[in-house]
Formats: C-alpha cells, sequence, structure tokens
C-alpha cells in the first residue's frame, strides 16, 4: 500500500522541525541549570538533603522530562493527522509547542504549579490532534 502525502504535509513537517528546536532548547536549559545548581551526571535530579536549591533544578528537569514523555503521543497524533488535516495539524502542533514553552517556563520558576498559568494552554491543541486522527482513522475504514 502506497501513503500519498497531501501537498500541504510540508506544514506539518515544518512543525516537526519546531519541536526538535524546543527540544534542543529545553535540553540546552537543563544542562545550564546542571552548571547553575552543581548537579552532575549522571544524577537525574538533585537531592535535597544534599544541595539547598534542589527544588529549582528539579523543576527545570521535570519540564523538559514532562516534555519528552509526550513527545511520542505528540508525533503521533501530527503525523497521522496531519495526513488528512495537514493545515490544521500543522497549527494545532505551533499552539502545542507554545503551550508548552509557557509550561516549562513556569515550572522553571521552582512553583510546580505555576507550569499551568500559562501553559495549560497546550491541551486543547493536543487533543485537537488527536481529533484529527480519529477523523483519519473514521475516513480510512469507510473507504473499506
Amino acid at each position: 500500500m502506497a501513503v500519498e502525502l497531501p501537498a500541504d504535509f510540508g506544514f506539518v513537517l515544518i512543525v516537526l522541525v519546531l519541536t526538535f528546536l524546543l527540544n534542543l532548547y529545553l535540553s540546552f536549559a537543563v544542562m545550564a541549570a546542571r552548571k547553575k545548581y552543581n548537579v552532575h551526571y549522571p544524577n537525574l535530579y538533585a537531592v535535597e538533603s544534599e544541595n539547598k536549591e534542589a527544588k529549582m533544578f528539579n523543576c527545570v528537569q521535570r519540564g523538559h522530562q514532562n516534555f519528552l514523555e509526550f513527545l511520542p503521543f505528540y508525533l503521533t497524533f501530527l503525523i497521522l493527522g496531519g495526513l488528512k488535516h495537514p493545515k490544521l495539524a500543522a497549527v494545532s502542533g505551533v499552539g502545542y509547542l507554545i503551550g508548552r514553552f509557557f509550561y516549562f517556563k513556569g515550572y522553571s520558576t521552582g512553583v510546580p504549579d505555576n507550569r499551568m498559568k500559562r501553559g495549560g494552554i497546550y491541551y486543547p491543541f493536543f487533543f485537537s490532534l488527536v481529533g484529527y486522527t480519529i477523523s483519519l482513522a473514521v475516513s480510512l475504514l469507510a473507504a473499506r
């Protein structure tokens, strides 16, 4: 079975590159936090009994870790949903990334509740990608 990509799928590919760039930014932010808060590899998190700024580092680390935990689902729904609705998926993908950026920035303040103040906007964009993927599934099943 051959898969034919819609001409507008290029927009989805641009969002994939933006996703890579955001992940790179978050990775560099964690590396900078490691240096700033004196958290050495291979430790994933700082221990509060050993580091008075452990919470600050751990919040930065968790902001990036949460991004990575959702990444496989986001990428799957972006790509599959983009096969049927490339422009809508691309717009939703950018909205998701903006929300994830603010989620990370809020989390990085050291107050975990700040992550949802502006970062929570990623949820509707994520679920719209789920919807576009369901739309693709329905259209494929209807074409049988």
